[in-house]
């Protein structure tokens, strides 16, 4: 089983900002692509950023400009910079993660809990 911990989020101001972080960890051969998804009120879940394991990056148009998703392999770290926030990035943003547990297992997407984004006008 894996566990993804997300931290970071909070109450900011429009223009603003915050870093969240996602740390995985439990039984971990590799994690391929990592990425923040978030879902508003009301809303579906939508991409924010995803990373590979080798740093390509894609972005939300949304987001593009304001927003740098990086990892650290070595810590299971995912990351993800938002400047210039907005209130309509307000959301609760969810971690997400592509792991193989074993040389020879399919890989299986895994979820953090979820962490609130709170943008004030």
């Amino acid at each position: 089983q894996v566990q993804l911990v997300e931290s970071g989020g909070g109450l900011v101001q429009a223009g603003g900002s915050l870093r969240l972080s996602c740390a995985a960890s439990g039984h971990i051969f590799s994690i391929h692509d990592m990425g923040w998804y978030r879902q508003a009120p009301g809303k579906q879940r939508e991409l924010v950023a995803v990373i590979t394991s080798s740093g390509t990056t894609n972005y939300a148009d949304s987001v593009k400009g304001r927003c740098t998703i990086s990892r650290d392999n070595a810590k299971d770290t995912v990351y993800l910079q938002m400047n210039s926030l907005k209130p309509e990035d307000t959301a609760v943003y969810y971690c997400n993660a592509k792991v193989s547990s074993t040389p020879l297992s399919s890989s299986v997407f895994y979820w953090g809990q979820g962490t609130q984004v709170t943008v004030s006008s």
